[in-house]
């Protein structure tokens, strides 16, 4: 263990060297960028609005950046793989096929049911790892990291005594200020999140998830299923009607969750 750590550490210095003569030379800045599908997708959603992954990718590695994407890779829980949960890890692999449609690099991770009506599927370790490892690899001028998560204080710290830049984009709110010390510099995402497709927050399918977890799919007598994944801003907003809502016969007792 102690050899792969040196070996790790002088591979990134390496990298930090080649880094250096490539900003002395005028070169536009290579990006790689990393993000925490569920934690970017709960921090829109409070705001009410769709994340609109292909203005996100622009914004911050975009043709009028002055940067170079090398990769966007979006790390994203899966809901396990059990007949339960089946129709919500359909929807969720429907996201992830358009996401790496758009050329989108996708890393999925399947979940494990937890309490009562919700599922784990923690990504951080898998993200943490390839961070070091494509850092190695594609020698980025710089590593965004989309999450406000502070578990990645420690990445964003080894990155930098490598002499890589760390910049961490999310919002003021769901930013911890431990990860805010950590890194060279914070995107703040408030102002393109303005921008994004408005939806209503309570509407069916809508329930706000955090921390890569959602509601277990309803049972027989609940009034409807809730989505795990909202579709893409760009994508969801082409819906033409809706399916009526039934009148219920009688007052339905509220479950512990409010269903």
């Amino acid at each position: 263990m102690v050899c792969a750590a040196a070996a790790i550490d002088d591979l990134l210095r390496a990298a930090g060297h080649m880094r250096k003569r490539s900003q002395e030379s005028g070169a536009r800045s290579r990006v790689l960028v990393l993000v925490d599908e569920s934690n970017v997708s709960s921090s829109v959603r409070t705001v009410g609005r769709g994340l609109d992954w292909l203005k996100l990718r622009d914004f911050l590695a975009g043709p009028n950046t002055a940067r170079d994407l090398i990769e966007m890779v979006v790390y994203a829980g899966l809901p396990p793989a059990i007949s339960t949960w089946q129709e919500e890890r359909d929807r969720k692999n429907k996201f992830v096929h358009w996401l790496r449609s758009n050329g989108f690099m996708v890393v999925t991770k399947d979940g494990a049911p937890a309490e009562e009506g919700h599922y784990k599927a923690n990504v951080d370790v898998m993200m943490a790892i390839d961070a070091l490892e494509l850092s190695i690899e594609m020698r980025p001028d710089a590593v965004i990291l989309v999450t406000g998560d502070a578990d990645f204080a420690y990445l964003a710290i080894k990155l930098r005594r490598h002499g890589i830049r760390v910049e961490v984009a999310s919002v003021a709110a769901n930013l911890g200020h431990i990860l805010r010390s950590a890194a060279n510099d914070v995107i703040d995402l408030s102002g393109l999140f303005r921008t994004f497709e408005m939806i209503n927050a309570r509407e069916p399918g809508r329930t706000p998830l955090g921390d890569q977890a959602a509601r277990l799919p309803a049972r027989a007598g609940d009034a409807q299923v809730t989505k795990v994944q909202d579709a893409p801003a760009q994508v969801s907003h082409h819906r033409t009607h809706q399916q009526p809502r039934r009148r219920p016969r009688f007052r339905a007792k509220q479950s512990a969750d409010g269903v």
